[in-house]
């Protein structure tokens, strides 16, 4: 047999009442909060004028520790690596050279990355993606082909020439080729600090996967996949 429901007295149930009622009042602003507030899909945001990494430390966080604001000095805030222009006799034909917090620590909690491109004649930047920064590139020298395809496929691309700019949306495989009858160069910035660089290539035939996916996936033998393989692991 069940047993009765408990019972309140009156002065019980006026306080549970109450209760629920003030309850309910707290969770439904939090609940309208939470619709409306926009997320924030990019790198936070600084919490002092500067953080300058620490490199030194061998800390594993979100972003470096900063090192003491009073040891900061004005070359933390000066990059130099884009003076000597790169050499670009590589398989692609083409070098990206990368300010980054790594090897600029003035960047450290400022959401940027900056980059020089310099491309040979038929060079080119692979199809990439960038999982956590879009990216806004100016064509300095030369004629690029430049594009980015959707997560339907769908293409965005043409050629953009000297002093036009042109941005890939974060997450989206892009690239860019030199199409013109001499070098190029562009420089482009990135909305994060760690914006990650996956180039498909590399993940596809340059990790472990099992060569059956790749055979099915790209409807490759075995030779073609041995021979990619080579190729991408830089064995070949």
């Amino acid at each position: 047999m069940w047993k009765s429901a408990t019972k309140f007295s009156p002065d019980k149930m006026q306080t549970f009442t109450s209760i629920n009622i003030f309850a309910g009042l707290l969770v439904f602003p939090a609940l309208l909060l939470l619709q409306f507030t926009p997320i924030n899909a990019a790198d936070a945001d600084p919490l002092q004028d500067y953080c300058v990494a620490d490199l030194t430390k061998d800390l594993y966080l979100n972003g470096y520790p900063c090192k003491n604001p009073a040891a900061a000095t004005t070359e933390d805030f000066v990059f130099y690596g884009f003076m000597a222009p790169p050499q670009t006799n590589n398989t692609a034909g083409a070098v990206a050279i990368t300010a980054e917090v790594d090897t600029f620590a003035g960047l450290n909690s400022l959401g940027l990355t900056f980059a020089r491109l310099d491309f040979a004649r038929g060079g080119v930047i692979t199809p990439h993606a960038h999982p956590r920064a879009s990216e806004i590139i100016y064509v300095t020298e030369g004629s690029l082909y430049a594009g980015f395809v959707t997560t339907s496929n769908k293409l965005f691309a043409k050629v953009i020439t000297k002093s036009e700019v042109m941005i890939f949306p974060r997450g989206l495989i892009h690239f860019q080729l030199n199409v013109g009858e001499t070098p190029a160069q562009a420089v482009v910035a990135l909305n994060s600090q760690y914006p990650g660089f996956q180039f498909i290539g590399d993940s596809m035939f340059g990790s472990n996967i099992k060569d059956e996916v790749l055979e099915k996936t790209f409807f490759l033998d075995q030779t073609t996949v041995d021979r990619l393989k080579a190729i991408f692991s830089g064995s070949a």
